[in-house]
């Protein structure tokens, strides 16, 4: 069993910064693929990136590429989201989610459904 605690989250003005963190439960976090998805209201939750259990590897969604990094720390169980030139349509609630098999490609990481575990979502809002 994985919990999973996001914090960072809040109210920046467009061309800002965030990092949003996921602290994470368990002994075998550095086993887990992990994930920040977003949903905003009224639309379905979109991938946003994600990383293997190693940190090696990353993947991202097209809209934040370039904008978003994803990192980890196994030490620490925590993984992060540092999200740059932030825009409005970056506005929405924040998840990360963990994902037990080794499988990493954006045929599998990008998919809500191919993660075990979700935290309870930190609101990241971003004005204009």
């Amino acid at each position: 069993q994985v919990q999973l605690v996001e914090s960072g989250g809040g109210l920046v003005q467009a061309g800002g910064s965030l990092r949003l963190s996921c602290a994470a439960s368990g002994r075998t976090f550095s086993s887990y693929t992990m994930g920040w998805f977003r949903q905003a209201p009224g639309k379905e939750r979109e991938f946003v990136a994600a990383i293997i259990w190693s940190g090696g590897n990353t993947g991202y969604a097209d809209s934040v590429k370039g904008r978003f990094t994803i990192s980890r720390d196994n030490a620490k169980n925590t993984v992060y989201l540092q999200m740059n030139s932030l825009r409005p349509e970056d506005t929405a609630v924040y998840y990360c989610a963990a994902r037990s098999r080794l499988t990493f490609s954006s045929a599998t990481y990008s998919r809500p459904q191919e993660y075990d575990y979700w935290g309870q979502g930190t609101q990241v809002t971003v004005s204009s």
